[in-house]
């Protein structure tokens, strides 16, 4: 193994154990302190006590929970910042977070659906039709759905949408108490049945992506450079597109919209292993539900017995460090 392959699996080999520890510490950590070894006597050995029950009916939920958004995410930043050339672009950009806040303000204000299993599916139909929308229009007049009219299309459908839901929630009171509890992202709450609603788009979404792959570096040359090594620009671009929308609709379905993971974790993946796309997308697919899983304990601890909402904590936490990587020039061009 050359030292240019070394270095980045030795770095992601480091990320999978942080992973695994931010995994025991979301099953173990909270308002009940639970020791590492009752932890694996409850998933390995049928524990009965009362912290095996905790173990299994509510954490590792709320862990799977976690890191299928947290890959999700960071998966579909990556994938977004690669399709756009942007290295601030993020899985939002195409108007998906937007369009499923409108679709879960749907299934409350008009179809009287009060259950987050229920909004589960009304958020990912409005993240679709939002992408789909902003993807037409992005395609609309000469040049087809470039990188500039793609960022610029999503942000027009986003204004768009955080204005409607904006007109449905002031209103009715009802329903923007309802909502707010969605809309503030965070995987408490959540049960075995949001995993199971999830996953498959999840597994749908990484397929994509990985057909995409070869693609993804390619275009980072530029369009007549991609061409000439034989990529179908376009196709690429749709592909692309199309398993961001799902990987992203897929999380902010299960957990609400998670702001600072899928646009920050794919600059730190670039930092640690380079921009390959093969050294990329693996090492964000497991910084992103480190991030989530850390977040979420962190949030558990801070101020007990409450706890602060998995998005608060990201963009708390998130934030600085972003910075600190720009002031580092630690980050690489998508």
């Amino acid at each position: 193994m050359s030292r240019a392959t070394r270095r980045p699996a030795v770095r992601l080999v480091a990320g999978v154990l942080l992973l695994l520890l931010a995994v025991l510490l979301s099953l173990a950590v909270g308002s009940r302190q639970i020791a590492p070894s009752e932890v694996f006597d409850a998933l390995l050995h049928g524990g009965t006590g009362d912290n095996a029950q905790v173990v299994r009916a509510l954490r590792v939920p709320r862990t799977l929970i976690g890191a299928m958004v947290g890959l999700a995410l960071a998966v579909a930043g990556v994938v977004m910042q690669g399709l756009t050339r942007n290295p601030i672009a993020e899985p939002g950009v195409l108007g998906v977070s937007q369009g499923a806040s409108l679709g879960v303000i749907c299934a409350i204000a008009f179809f009287g659906v009060h259950t987050l299993n229920g909004y589960v599916w009304f958020a990912f139909v409005g993240a679709g039709l939002a992408a789909v929308a902003a993807y037409a229009v992005a395609s609309g007049g000469r040049g087809g759905a470039s990188p500039v009219k793609l960022a610029l299309a999503g942000a027009a459908m986003n204004a768009f949408l955080a204005s409607v839901v904006s007109g449905i929630v002031t209103t009715d009171a009802q329903v923007l108490d309802e909502f707010r509890f969605w809309d503030v992202g965070s995987i408490s709450g959540r049960d075995g049945s949001v995993v199971a609603q999830t996953w498959p788009f999840l597994l749908a979404g990484l397929l994509l992506v990985a057909i995409t792959v070869p693609g993804l570096d390619a275009l980072a040359l530029g369009d007549d450079v991609a061409r000439g090594l034989g990529h179908h620009v376009l196709r690429v671009r749709i592909l692309g597109a199309l398993a961001a929308t799902v990987l992203t609709g897929a999380a902010v379905a299960a957990a609400g919209p998670i702001a600072f993971v899928g646009l920050a974790v794919p600059h730190i993946a670039r930092a640690l292993v380079g921009s390959g796309h093969r050294w990329v997308l693996p090492m964000a697919a497991v910084l992103g539900p480190s991030v989530i899983l850390v977040s979420d304990v962190l949030g558990r601890v801070l101020f007990p017995p409450s706890e602060v909402p998995v998005a608060v904590m990201t963009a708390l936490l998130g934030v600085p460090f972003l910075v600190a990587l720009v002031r580092r020039k630690a980050t690489v061009a998508a």
